[in-house]
């Protein structure tokens, strides 16, 4: 009994002792497994947030114009300030500060925290000798952008883990300053403990075999995280560089706007379209087409990046024309080669009709490089903005085009006006001065003009002078114009004309309006006859109001010798002819005066 007794106490110890021991070792392990995991997983961030702070690091410095004149006087170009703004957005840091080498701020994603000035001294001593720092804290949830703070609230957190690493920055062995990442680390350590803490309850409760699995469970943890995170490395890079290409395209069609907006004539719009679409759009090559006045044919007017255009080609030899829409070849099963795109390889491309004010004015042609079309394809989109952009400016220089005709055209014949004629005159004598080349100025007066609109009406007055603009129109050539300076006065500038082939053009025009017949209504008019006066350069002055002068003054030479004639200026000094122009209109009869 005393044995049985004695036996059943040292099991009872034994059972009490190995309870106790199992209580003792049930709270060391709860007590392990509740203390351990956090300074682990620590530690094992803390190695790891070096790592991709290094990294980001290394990412920021390549990616900066200069490196060295970024960190020591602070010069950050729109392509830098771009890059660093999208950098929280494509990576798992949330703020970040740019250092001098003093350790004041010079950049941050927070504008109140440039110029304040980092004086710990772990900043000279640690930083400044090429080591990393790297600190742990515990910050109110207020306090860390990029969370929504609801939702965090929400759980019952009131602060969150954050990370910050300082990275030197140094090139050629010198210390040009530093770069602090903040990163929200509180999600990944409270994951990484919860698995800590299941680990070292399994380890607890199987021993060495469920170490074995652990180990294992562990391993291929890290390796599926380290797959994970390169998988998510190279998205991020692609999202960076897809919204790198995207700022780049929609500065670049910025800058084609204000460009093309500028062009004073479409010759300079077709150049600066030449040029930025090769930029733009270099995996194409490509043309533009724009309707002649006639609407019957499109002008080829420039191409780029390899292309050619033709002089000209038809509305229906384009599909994307004749369907009034975009026409892309290489997009259906079954395709129709346009007209003006033979002779073709078969590779894909584009036809989209510039449109402005609702009327189709011209062709945007785009054609794959070869080996180029998924790129090409891809580009549809980008392309497609492009056409807008030169068909609005299209329509704005022909709109200025218009107004600017408006301003120098007589609204009655067509013809320039008095000051176009002055500007025309004034550039055409500097232009002989610098060249020699010869120049004459003939004066044109309508004879009886005043007389026959008073007995046929006004109307026929004003066909009459458009039947003489007209007539003077067609008489031009080159770089010569006609103008209607006032009234039945006319005007015509002729530069690179000897004397001899001025006064031939100008006998011509007095017997091409003689043969003119105007009808009005029923009948046809009287016939028409006008007065000439021609003056040379520098014969008869080197100035435009001298020239004019005694254009004038043989005008009414020829009109007192019996008008529908052609007289040339008297040499000598310009201005004596007001005097003799004078005496004339004196000597004449009130009657004489009425009926020119």
């Amino acid at each position: 009994m005393k044995q049985t007794n004695k036996v059943g106490r040292t099991s009872g110890l034994k059972v009490a002792g190995i309870s106790l021991m199992l209580i003792v070792l049930t709270a060391l392990a709860g007590w392990g497994i509740y203390a351990i995991p956090a300074p682990v997983v620590d530690r094992m961030l803390e190695s790891d947030l070096r790592h991709r702070a290094a990294q980001l690091n290394q990412q920021v410095a390549s990616h900066l114009h200069d490196v060295e004149a970024t960190f020591k006087r602070g010069i950050l170009d729109e392509h830098d300030k771009e890059f660093l703004e999208l950098l929280p957005e494509t990576s798992d840091i949330y703020r970040f500060k740019l250092f001098d080498s003093e350790g004041r701020v010079f950049w941050s994603t927070r504008a109140a925290d440039i110029g304040s000035l980092n004086s710990k001294p772990y900043f000279q001593e640690v930083l400044a000798t090429g080591e990393s720092f790297y600190k742990h804290e515990e910050k109110p949830i207020a306090e860390v952008s990029g969370l929504n703070h609801e939702l965090m609230a929400g759980s019952g957190k009131k602060t969150c883990h954050v990370a910050e690493i300082y990275t030197p920055v140094i090139k050629n062995g010198q210390f040009l300053g530093a770069i602090e990442f903040y990163s929200d680390i509180t999600s990944q350590r409270d994951l990484f403990i919860t698995r800590v803490r299941w680990s070292l309850a399994v380890l607890c409760g199987v021993a060495l075999l469920a170490l074995t699995v652990v180990i294992l469970v562990i391993y291929r943890t890290n390796r599926r995280q380290v797959r994970d995170l390169r998988v998510r490395a190279a998205k991020e890079r692609e999202l960076m560089d897809d919204q790198l290409r995207l700022a780049r395209e929609v500065r670049l069609l910025g800058e084609l706007n204000e460009w093309l907006q500028s062009s004073r004539s479409l010759d300079e719009l077709f150049d600066m379209v030449s040029r930025f679409m090769t930029h733009i759009l270099p995996e194409a090559e490509g043309s533009v087409y724009v309707y002649s006045n006639s609407r019957d044919v499109l002008d080829g007017c420039a191409s780029w990046n390899g292309g050619s255009h033709k002089a000209h080609i038809h509305p229906e030899g384009c599909w994307g024309l004749r369907r009034g829409r975009t026409y892309e070849f290489g997009a259906s099963e079954i395709d129709i080669v346009c007209e003006h795109a033979e002779p073709h390889d078969g590779r894909p491309y584009f036809c989209f009709p510039i449109l402005a004010h609702g009327e189709t004015v011209g062709l945007l042609h785009l054609r794959a490089h070869e080996g180029r079309n998924d790129a090409f394809h891809d580009s549809k989109k980008l392309a497609q903005l492009c056409a807008e952009q030169i068909s609005m400016a299209i329509a704005n220089v022909r709109m200025r085009d218009q107004l600017h005709d408006q301003s120098v055209r007589d609204p009655l014949t067509g013809l320039f006006n008095r000051r176009h004629m002055t500007e025309t005159l004034r550039k055409s004598i500097g232009r002989s001065q610098q060249t020699g080349a010869p120049l004459s100025l003939i004066a044109v007066d309508v004879d009886h003009f005043k007389k026959f609109n008073d007995i046929h009406g006004h109307d026929a007055g004003d066909m009459v002078l458009r039947a003489v603009g007209s007539a003077l129109e067609q008489g031009c050539d080159r770089d010569e114009i006609a103008c209607r300076i006032g009234g039945e006065e006319f005007t015509l500038i002729l530069p690179d004309n000897t004397p001899d082939e001025a006064m031939t053009r100008a006998e011509q025009l007095r017997q091409a309006v003689e043969a003119i017949s105007v009808r009005y209504g029923e009948k046809s008019l009287p016939r028409i006859t006008i007065s000439v006066g021609v003056a040379h350069y520098p014969t008869h002055g080197v100035m435009p109001q001298d020239l004019m002068r005694v254009a004038d003054d043989a005008l009414y030479a020829a009109k007192d010798k019996g008008r529908n004639q052609v007289q040339v200026g008297k040499s000598g000094n310009a201005a004596s002819g007001i005097v003799e122009r004078k005496k004339a209109a004196a000597s004449r009869t009130p009657a004489q005066v009425t009926s020119s």
